[in-house]
């Protein structure tokens, strides 16, 4: 397809009323066709995955029965980090600023192999099923517990659930013609089913299907993209020219960057300098990478330590694909639709998409609605979906997770299994609601770039947690004090830099730049380096300060000490019984009348109902820890591909720098 090429530095006026956009294709029969089988699909593997799997127990729905082999595991890592904010955002940024963002990506290669390696072992030989646990058992004391609770429940609403309800939400709008809020709805309705009833096993087997569905429609829009463009030539030559014909006059609003297809950029003046991007993006992508909740969660699940690191492998050579799938379609779709997608006057954005800020995260959502035919529209859609799903599932579960076991749990100990499984689906209904409160704010921020949204938010509340867990994994000298004190100052610090990032916002290109020096003159990225050396030298003189840990809070909590010796722990895993559970109040009701839509009813929430005899048969066995020991001729074919894996990002890294 030929584009018209401008004058990369010519200045249109304002057009006083701009026309609207013309009405966008919408998805025919064959399209809705294509999604009624994927919602087939997933409800299969959905219930063949809740039949299978015992959800009846804590660890059994918390953790899936610690059963996972390397391939799903590596799938829900994956698909659990490439969520519908990741098509939006991803190639929106793209779109709107060149392939810089893609750092993020590749720096996430290098941290999942850093789980895989170095950080699991540690959770594992202490047994911990989250984070904050492991802090519990390290540190001592509860208050660090749910201070890292409380945060990273926060974190989920603000960078996670949201951002991937409001990128669902806009695709969906922009193939149906419907009102966002209604899309979201719908789409909550959607993941319902998994919220109430799946557990984290049929969370994984669902991911591990759907990855297959998003690869196929990421890679099918790819060579319909670059087909139309003119192909690589045609993407390099024809981006520096997608100026829109509307712009205000004497600024720079709508010309692409000069260095567009660098990943090293100035480190004064750019929008992500280098030095940033190899310090200051490393900390929050460490933390997400190594101890966030939805990451870590999937890897614990896996039955030995040597599937958990082939998981890493996998959602490494996995995290490749985004690059040539979702980011450079976003560049192909400004050059394609270049006066929608970049369109660079705050009137006619708003008659475009809706937000005066840009319309560069409906990038992605135009080239599925123009340039696919009809049957392949409704695959995409269904990747979309996917993507969405996958990740408030996993997001889902593990807010849950963290919510009954570090938070509800620690307020009543002596609470039932039954009683924490039905908290961690009522609290999930209160995240959701808190989180399309939200989503306005999402919608206006950081000039239509949701992905840079998200990592911006980030780096003011995650590299304290970083640092905490980094010196506590493997400098045994950290003590409570140090950490919590550390983590308080940091966030303190942290949350100051966001709120006023929310009061005095990012101005537009068309706008003058009126923000405090701390704003305008210190990247966020140069502002999470800082961050970090301060939690630092807190958590470092404050622990040196006051008394050394106790051999208890270091044996198996380091990785120094993580091969120590164990005890052997007596641990009963009790089964939650329809009977015990209704053994006094159901005692007036006939079992027969209501047996079958009971069981049903709690089947599906993952209650068993044991037989009578049952209750005298001696509690099962507890399953195996999963061992630290691996197979010498596996760990050297683990070892070989990590080499394969590090050279193959640095090339790419060293290539676009």
């Amino acid at each position: 397809m030929a584009f018209y090429l401008k004058d990369k530095h010519s200045q249109i006026n304002v057009a006083p009323s701009p026309s609207p956009p013309p009405q966008k294709p919408s998805l025919v029969p064959l399209d809705i066709g294509v999604l009624v089988v994927y919602f087939l699909l997933v409800l299969a593997v959905g219930f063949w995955s809740m039949w299978r799997t015992k959800r009846s127990t804590v660890d059994g729905y918390f953790l899936a029965g610690k059963s996972m082999t390397w391939w799903p595991v590596g799938a829900s890592l994956f698909a659990s980090n490439i969520g519908s904010g990741h098509f939006i955002g991803l190639a929106g940024s793209g779109a709107a600023a060149g392939i810089g963002a893609i750092a993020y990506e590749w720096n996430g290669m290098f941290m999942v192999l850093l789980l895989g390696w170095i950080f699991l072992p540690i959770y594992i030989a202490c047994g911990v099923t989250t984070m904050p646990e492991y802090l519990q058992k390290r540190f001592g004391g509860r208050r660090t517990q749910l201070l890292i609770a409380v945060l990273y429940l926060f974190i989920y609403i603000f960078t996670k659930i949201s951002v991937d309800m409001y990128a669902g939400a806009l695709f969906i709008q922009l193939a149906l013609q419907w009102d966002i809020y209604i899309a979201i709805v719908l789409l909550l309705s959607i993941t319902a089913i998994y919220t109430v009833a799946g557990g984290l096993a049929a969370v994984i087997y669902t991911d591990a299907a759907q990855t297959l569905i998003m690869l196929a429609g990421a890679l099918t829009l790819m060579f319909f993209s670059f087909s139309t463009v003119g192909g690589w030539n045609g993407l390099m030559e024809g981006y520096a020219y997608a100026i829109p014909s509307v712009r205000v006059p004497n600024t720079t609003c709508g010309i692409p960057r000069d260095d567009a297809f660098n990943l090293f950029r100035d480190p004064v003046n750019s929008d992500l300098p280098w030095p940033g991007l190899l310090i200051g993006m490393s900390i929050p992508s460490m933390w997400y990478w190594c101890s966030d909740q939805v990451i870590v969660q999937r890897s614990l699940a896996a039955k030995t330590l040597t599937h958990a690191k082939g998981g890493s492998l996998l959602a490494v050579y996995l995290k490749i694909i985004p690059f040539f799938a979702i980011m450079l379609p976003g560049m192909i779709s400004r050059i394609l639709y270049t006066d929608d997608v970049a369109c660079a006057d705050p009137n006619l954005c708003e008659q475009i998409c809706g937000n005066k800020v840009g319309c560069t995260d409906t990038a992605y959502a135009r080239l599925v609605m123009e340039l696919l035919p009809s049957g392949l529209r409704g695959l995409m859609m269904a990747v979309m979906i996917a993507a969405l799903m996958s990740s408030l599932t996993s997001i889902f579960n593990s807010a849950s997770t963290i919510f009954t076991m570090d938070l509800w749990k620690t307020f009543r100990s002596s609470a039932s299994e039954w009683e924490l499984m039905i908290v961690g689906r009522v609290f999930v209904l209160v995240l959701v609601g808190v989180s399309v409160l939200w989503i306005p704010v999402v919608q206006a921020s950081q000039g239509g770039q949701l992905f840079i949204y998200i990592q911006s938010i980030s780096t003011y509340l995650q590299p304290p947690v970083s640092i905490v867990f980094i010196l506590g994994c493997f400098w045994k000298r950290t003590n409570e004090k140090g950490a919590f004190w550390g983590l308080v100052l940091g966030l303190l610090i942290g949350c100051t830099r966001l709120v006023l990032d929310f009061i005095y916002p990012q101005p537009q290109c068309y706008e003058e730049d009126n923000r405090p020096g701390v704003l305008k003159y210190v990247h966020y990225l140069y502002f999470s380096t800082l961050l970090s050396a301060i939690t630092l030298i807190v958590v470092v003189t404050v622990s040196l300060a006051t008394e050394k840990p106790r051999p208890e809070q270091i044996s198996r909590l380091t990785w120094f000490t993580r091969l120590d010796p164990v005890e052997t722990k007596e641990q009963v895993t009790h089964l939650i019984t329809f009977d015990s559970v209704f053994e006094v109040s159901t005692s007036s009701v006939s079992t027969e009348r209501q047996s079958k839509l009971v069981s049903a009813l709690y089947w599906l929430c993952g209650v068993e109902r044991r037989r009578e005899e049952d209750n005298f048969s001696p509690p099962p066995a507890p399953p195996a820890a999963c061992p630290l020991e691996e197979k010498p001729h596996l760990k050297t074919v683990l070892n070989i591909n990590l080499i394969i894996s590090l050279s193959v990002a640095m090339f790419m890294i060293g290539y676009w720098a």
